[in-house]
């Protein structure tokens, strides 16, 4: 297994429309399955790379909230303006920065509450809201309905970094 991409790379083949309800559903069911996750790890096991030169269990958490707030404005922008540009964020040099050290629950609750407001946000979209785009400064313009998936598998990619190393270490 690829430590790094433990569900593969984001792949987009151009049908969002017949799979945005399955992204949907995914991105709200992310929260309960990242508590469940970490829900019995302890300390040394949270601050414990997921692989070599990788994050840690709680810098993996922090990111997905800083990640998907992130995404949250995004498609907020990009339903509401015509073709906005987002900015981009450091999430590297973001993960550095003192609230990654902040006990999880806070990071958790806060995917809860973001998810809980996404999930809403995206099941009420109709096909012409799946073709809206923003343009992003590196990867140029991007469907709200492309990235439904992007952060669908996001969240999956980020989840397996932990389920794997927990099956790894055999916690």
């Amino acid at each position: 297994m690829d430590l790094k991409y433990p569900v593969g790379k984001f792949h987009f083949d151009g049908e969002m429309a017949s799979m945005a309800d399955d992204w949907i559903k995914e991105i709200g069911t992310l929260p309960s399955l990242l508590k469940e996750a970490v829900a019995s790890m302890g300390d040394e096991q949270l601050d414990t790379a997921y692989r070599p030169g990788g994050w840690t269990v709680r810098q993996v958490v922090h990111h997905v909230a800083d990640s998907h707030i992130n995404a949250y404005i995004r498609f907020k922008l990009a339903l509401t303006e015509e073709n906005p540009v987002i900015k981009p964020y450091e999430q590297g040099r973001w993960a550095e920065l003192p609230d990654y050290g902040m006990p999880m629950d806070i990071s958790l609750t806060l995917i809860e509450a973001v998810h809980g407001r996404l999930h809403t946000l995206l099941s009420g979209l109709s096909a012409d809201d799946l073709n809206r785009t923003f343009l992003h400064p590196d990867s140029g313009e991007v469907k709200v309905g492309e990235n439904i998936g992007m952060y669908a598998w996001h969240g999956r990619h980020h989840l397996a970094h932990i389920t794997s190393l927990s099956k790894r270490q055999g916690w």
